[in-house]
């Protein structure tokens, strides 16, 4: 499903009440797209892009000013998806947002494919190259300066894991947002718990307090739950020269309770046989 360019750009204006369960069903529709384009690949991120769902379609749908029409459209809203290995999330909703065909899709992640299992800048609709973490946060800044000098009302929303908190470069880059007074960057930090080989362990917690101590507006939520995101977005829109942090605490394979479950989730494998029971049971969630 494509959604018309009226739907996809929303005026200039604030966005007015969201529909909730109109954005659920977006999450859900993401969810579903993903687990399509995972199956039969025998690997992947499926489980953080499951998690990310309800984030973008809040996004896409609701809070960013875009266009699917005009993807070079100088006022769009950027979004940057700092962890490049999410790319599954990134092509459901651009997919979902009328971006790209979804015959697409099925390709992600083959040898060849224009969809790899992390983001080029090629794709239509892509900001950035999200392959080594931890420089995402950095480019935003860069792009929130520039929009503010150009005198654009557009916004940059960067997406990165509580993994990159363990880079030098992350911390470096709020310091100086908050230096420049970035008021038009928020950041969506999603704080999953999990990294390549096993449980986030650095100490980076309290991920809120730090922020709001290097002068970030800063929020936590349930990042799998579509109100307080929205409402969170919301308040992230104030241009009193603080830049925003949103602090999402998620749940890898949210909807799917059998990657929930799974102890190593970062790069899941999942059998050719299980994937119908996998999808019958984010269906059956979606009841």
């Amino acid at each position: 499903m494509t959604t018309s360019p009226a739907t996809a750009a929303p005026s200039n204006h604030p966005p007015g009440a969201p529909d909730l369960d109109e954005l659920r069903r977006r999450a859900f529709a993401l969810r579903r797209k993903m687990m399509g384009m995972a199956a039969g690949k025998g690997e992947g991120y499926i489980a953080q892009g499951l998690a990310m769902a309800d984030c973008l379609a809040a996004l896409y749908f609701h809070e960013m000013r875009h266009d699917s029409a005009r993807p070079d459209w100088p006022d769009r809203d950027r979004f940057l998806l700092s962890t490049g290995h999410y790319s599954i999330a990134m092509y459901a909703v651009l997919a979902e947002a009328g971006y790209m065909d979804e015959a697409l899709l099925p390709s992600y992640g083959l040898n060849g494919s224009a969809l790899p299992m992390s983001t080029f800048d090629e794709t239509v609709g892509v900001e950035i190259v999200g392959g080594s973490l931890g420089h995402g946060l950095g480019q935003a800044v860069g792009m929130a300066m520039g929009l503010r000098m150009d005198g654009s009302p557009a916004r940059a929303f960067c997406e990165f894991s509580d993994g990159e908190l363990q880079e030098g470069s992350t911390w470096e880059a709020a310091m100086g947002a908050a230096t420049f007074r970035c008021d038009n960057l928020v950041a969506l930090i999603d704080c999953n718990g999990i990294q390549a080989d096993g449980p986030v362990t650095v100490a980076i917690e309290p991920v809120a307090d730090k922020m709001a101590a290097f002068g970030w507006d800063t929020t936590e939520v349930d990042g799998n739950d579509m109100g307080a995101l929205v409402a969170a977005l919301a308040g992230a829109r104030a241009a009193d020269g603080r830049p925003k942090a949103i602090v999402m605490r998620t749940t890898p394979g949210h909807g799917v309770p059998t990657i929930v479950a799974r102890e190593r989730a970062h790069f899941v494998r999942i059998a050719d046989d299980e994937w119908d029971a996998l999808i019958a049971e984010l269906e059956a969630g979606n009841a």
